[in-house]
């Protein structure tokens, strides 16, 4: 799987599934077809975290044909000695209520978010209740304009397919009609729109805005000593095939796409009759990702929150 803004730890919450979501340049995207690769991760859905923690320990690494992987060969590290039943002992957790503290916040979602930080501290957590990423409003407020680079990265990636590709543009996809027309307005758009990385302002602006919120992540989890940071994957249960009104209560989008830096969700149990899955997600710094398993399969491990489905 990839994942932009939630393609992983989105499905994989809503699945009473575990998903991570790896620093950036932690594991190659090379054959990933792009949606946009300021923000491209490619990574897995699973069961458990220690499937997450195997298929980490196979697919992290540098890779030639990635050059954001370069980093990763003074970083990738012995993944499946991160399970530990005790790994929550002793950890600093900050609550981050601007990732998840909405006007529509669902009443059953925050109460089983409360109920996961009361397990939390009886593993041996020290849960601080609330923190804050200091200015994050205005910097919000200080991005200006768009970047949708759909077109180039894509443009790109089929140039270098050459004459296996299919298609040689994103141009002659829209041309083609040869697409559900579900995604006809995303990829006119992405057509229309003539933004570079790093040239056009936009651009340039929301990279000003993934510097600024960068720093801002990094002095809070120092300030406060955190070993990562909490909150509920979505604010919101799952919604009904179709329904496009309830809200949808995304709490991927932001922190860990616009940063780079790493957050994986494990199940945290169900809400509405005590049937559709929710996700608490582990938040932390760049490179973290054997700190982050042993939070999560400490806390997969002692709550069993996950059912299989019934197959009918």
């Amino acid at each position: 799987a990839s994942d932009t803004g939630d393609s992983i730890r989105g499905p994989a919450a809503h699945q009473a599934l575990v998903g991570l979501r790896s620093t950036m340049g932690l594991v190659s995207r090379a054959g990933v077809v792009p949606l946009n690769l300021a923000s491209d991760i490619a990574g897995a859905v699973t069961r458990t975290v220690a499937d997450t923690a195997a298929v980490l320990q196979v697919i992290a690494g540098s890779d030639p044909a990635d050059p954001a992987t370069a980093a990763a060969r003074d970083h990738a590290a012995n993944y499946l000695a991160s399970l530990r039943a005790d790994g929550l002992k002793g950890a600093r957790l900050g609550v981050l209520h601007q990732a998840y503290d909405t006007p529509t916040l669902d009443a059953g979602v925050d109460a089983l978010f409360k109920g996961s930080l009361g397990e939390l501290r009886n593993l041996g957590a020290e849960v601080i209740d609330p923190v804050e990423v200091a200015g994050l409003d205005a910097m919000r407020r200080a991005q200006t304009g768009s970047c949708n680079q759909f077109k180039h990265d894509l443009n790109r990636y089929l140039a270098a397919l050459g004459d296996k590709a299919p298609m040689h543009s994103l141009e002659e996809i829209v041309k083609s009609r040869r697409f559900h027309p579900s995604i006809q307005v995303r990829l006119e758009s992405g057509q229309a729109a003539d933004d570079v990385p790093g040239v056009s302002p936009g651009c340039r602006s929301r990279d000003e805005f993934r510097e600024k919120l960068r720093a801002g992540v990094m002095a809070l989890m120092d300030a406060m000593q955190l070993d990562a940071l909490v909150y509920p994957t979505w604010s919101n249960p799952p919604r009904l095939i179709g329904d496009l009104n309830t809200p949808g209560g995304d709490n991927n989008q932001l922190f860990a796409p616009s940063t780079g830096f790493p957050a994986i969700t494990v199940p945290m149990g169900y809400t509405v009759d005590d049937r559709l899955p929710a996700g608490l997600q582990f938040f932390g710094r760049a490179w973290s990702e054997p700190r982050l398993l042993e939070l999560a399969y400490s806390y997969e491990q002692a709550t069993h929150h996950r059912r299989a489905p019934t197959l009918r």
